[in-house]
């Protein structure tokens, strides 16, 4: 969040149009602080941004907010659609409402957090960094992730993990039920751990690090055979 005592360049959705908002903010030098006024549910602004930038946008956003960004700091002051975070390389998108489906969608690094509920397939296909969701989650969450943690304040919705891989999911509340290949495990003292850093960076304390549910994959996929038994 930026630093009131500081200068804020101010964008505004009602005078210029996202590409021009876009092109605008790829100009800005590293540490710009930008608050984007008016957004009233537009899509794609704030993306492909590589710099070290601090975006506000202020007001509810559609979907592909922060999409291909590698090191910008977003904050939203409201919802969001669809797959926020899209392919996010490093830096942090914070939602302080609701996100759509497939928040964190092919992320490969970097912070999404939401700080309400979110929809079906938080972090499909999800390749590295770290989606907080505080709230609850809906079906197939973790679809094919490959890497990276999920972590959920509240419960999940159904097939949560189906064909997961390297990713690891922690889920505050109930799990509705486990997708194809995954199972719950122990946590370990170095989950505890991990837990601890990502609800002091996320300002998540209504979770308790030590009383969630940890899943991973079974990792029966990694070694599917279509000729055997026609299963796995």
């Amino acid at each position: 969040m930026a630093d009131l005592t500081e200068t804020v360049r101010e964008l505004s959705c009602a005078e210029l149009s996202v590409r021009e908002i876009n092109a605008a903010l790829r100009e800005l030098p590293d540490g710009t602080h930008v608050r984007i006024a008016e957004p009233r549910g537009h899509h794609n602004l704030a993306v492909g941004l590589r710099r070290r930038l601090d975006v506000t946008i202020a007001g509810n956003a559609g979907y592909f907010i922060g999409g291909l960004c590698d090191g910008p700091d977003i904050t939203v002051e409201g919802f969001v659609g669809w797959s926020v975070g899209e392919n996010l390389m490093s830096g942090t998108i914070r939602v302080r409402g609701n996100a759509s489906e497939c928040a964190a969608a092919s992320a490969h690094g970097g912070l999404v957090v939401i700080e309400g509920d979110a929809s079906s397939r938080v972090g499909i296909s999800l390749k590295g960094g770290t989606v907080a969701v505080a709230g609850n989650v809906g079906h197939m969450s973790g679809f094919m992730a490959q890497a990276g943690i999920i972590l959920v304040g509240g419960d999940a919705g159904e097939s949560l993990g189906d064909s997961l891989y390297e990713a690891v999911i922690y889920v505050g509340g109930k799990i509705r039920s486990l997708g194809s290949d995954a199972k719950t495990e122990e946590l370990t003292p170095e989950d505890v751990a991990r837990l601890h850093r990502i609800v002091k960076v996320t300002g998540f304390s209504h979770i308790s690090p030590g009383d969630v549910t940890k899943v991973v994959s079974a990792k029966h996929l990694y070694h599917f055979d279509a000729l055997k038994d026609q299963k796995y």
